[in-house]
This record gives C-alpha cells, sequence and structure tokens, in this order.
C-alpha cells in the first residue's frame, strides 16, 4: 500500500495539524491526521512526500521526527511506528537546470555531465533544504526526462489497461506499432514527462472508442484493432 501527500497542500503554517490530527475541540479531531491515521492503520507501507521543497518548514519539523525517531504522536496522544515505512520524497528542484543542460547537449549527457550536473541539483538542494532534515536522508537520485523511447513503454501500458478495461465488456482490444509511435509522438513532452501521455491517450483513444461504443459502431465478434496512418489514427473493426 502507498500513501500518497501532495506537499503543495501543506504550504501554511495551520496545516500541521493535518498530518497528525487536529487538536480536542476542532473541527475534525475525530478523523485523526492523514499521515498517522494511514501508518496507524497501514504500517507497513510506502509514504510518499510528493514535491516536498514545497511544504512549511513546520511540517519539516515534523518529518524530521518522523526520519530521526521513527514514530510520531498523533492528536490522540497515540505513538505512531514508522520503522516498517519507507518513506520516499520527491521535488522538481532543478527541473530548469536539467532542461538547459539537456538542450546545451542535444538531449543526451554522458556519465561525466550526468556527474556535474548532479553536483549542480545537490548544491540547490542544501541550499533549499535544511542540513538538518538532508542529513537524515539515506539517498538522493537524479531523474533525467523521460525519452521517447520511454514515452512509447508508457503508452503500451496504457494500452494494455484499456485492453483489460474492455474484456469483461466481450470487446477485444488490438494496437499497432504504428498507433503506439503516433501516440508517443503526440504525448511526448520531456519538460512535463509522462502527464502528456495520459491526456493524449483519453483524447485519441478513450474519446473516439466511447463514441463508437454508445454508437454500437463496433463488433464484440471481431478485435478492435487501432492502428495510425499520415492522418492520425485508425479504427478498424
Amino acid at each position: 500500500m502507498m500513501t500518497r501527500i501532495d506537499m503543495s497542500e501543506y504550504q501554511e503554517k495551520f496545516s500541521v495539524s493535518r498530518l497528525i490530527g487536529a487538536p480536542p475541540g476542532y473541527v475534525g479531531y475525530d478523523e485523526g491526521g492523514q499521515l498517522t491515521e494511514a501508518v496507524r492503520r497501514k504500517p507497513y507501507s510506502v509514504v510518499l512526500f510528493d514535491e516536498i521543497e514545497k511544504a512549511h518548514p513546520d511540517v519539516f519539523n515534523i518529518l524530521l521526527q518522523v526520519l530521526d525517531d521513527g514514530r510520531l504522536t498523533d492528536n490522540k496522544g497515540r505513538t505512531v511506528n514508522f520503522k516498517n515505512t519507507i518513506i520516499i520524497m520527491t521535488s522538481n528542484l532543478g527541473s530548469q537546470l536539467i532542461r538547459e543542460d539537456l538542450e546545451k547537449h542535444g538531449g543526451k549527457l554522458d556519465s561525466h555531465e550526468q556527474s556535474m550536473l548532479n553536483n549542480q541539483l545537490m548544491t540547490l538542494l542544501k541550499k533549499t533544504i535544511r542540513p538538518e532534515f538532508l542529513n537524515r536522508i539515506d539517498d538522493t537520485i537524479m531523474f533525467l526526462p523521460l525519452t521517447k523511447e520511454q514515452i512509447a513503454g508508457v503508452v503500451k501500458l496504457q494500452m494494455n489497461a484499456i485492453r483489460k478495461m474492455l474484456e469483461p465488456q466481450g470487446f477485444t482490444l488490438e494496437y499497432t506499432d504504428a498507433a503506439i509511435n503516433w501516440l508517443a509522438e503526440a504525448g511526448f513532452d520531456p519538460e512535463f514527462g509522462a502527464r502528456p501521455v495520459k491526456r493524449a491517450i483519453q483524447e485519441y483513444v478513450l474519446n473516439d472508442l466511447s463514441k463508437k461504443l454508445l454508437a454500437e459502431e463496433v463488433s464484440r465478434e471481431k478485435p478492435i484493432i487501432i492502428d495510425a496512418n499520415g492522418a492520425g489514427l485508425v479504427f478498424r473493426n
């Protein structure tokens, strides 16, 4: 199980109470904290703090206790054990640096260039995140933007998910390499990663496919084949 916490929602001082629960007498006291309640119920889990750099400093103070002691006390005085959790934090710090470096080197970096870029990112990270917090993190990993080939892999995963969704209704979905490559091209944007892929599949596959299913234009007797030509995607049945 994974608990994802969007740290852009924790930019205010009062938002700390959302992690561990509201104090007695306040609205939401009985609900518990978003973080403590999730880990209390599922102690063997992954906790993802998304865009950690956006959190308020008081939130970092709470997380320091988690990283240091492996426990946290919620609003009802219960001690929540984090020693069996895996904590992952993401950050967009340095995304501009990565983009500029890739543009400068033609979209690819050798090992030396990656090492230099990683040093720049670590310097930026140390200027932004308090040292006592960084010292409690086991490892820091730099991710480069997805390549077009990797985006094509994401497209295949999404198309396979659509195929499984249609199977209980008696429809068989097939796709060609040309369709995968066309969608990968339509959803390729190094700056935004895999997010544009989802929009491309929604626009060019799911919307059109839904219309055909509602209009009863496809048969369950034959597979639905998604192909591509110069003009775009083609649905055959």
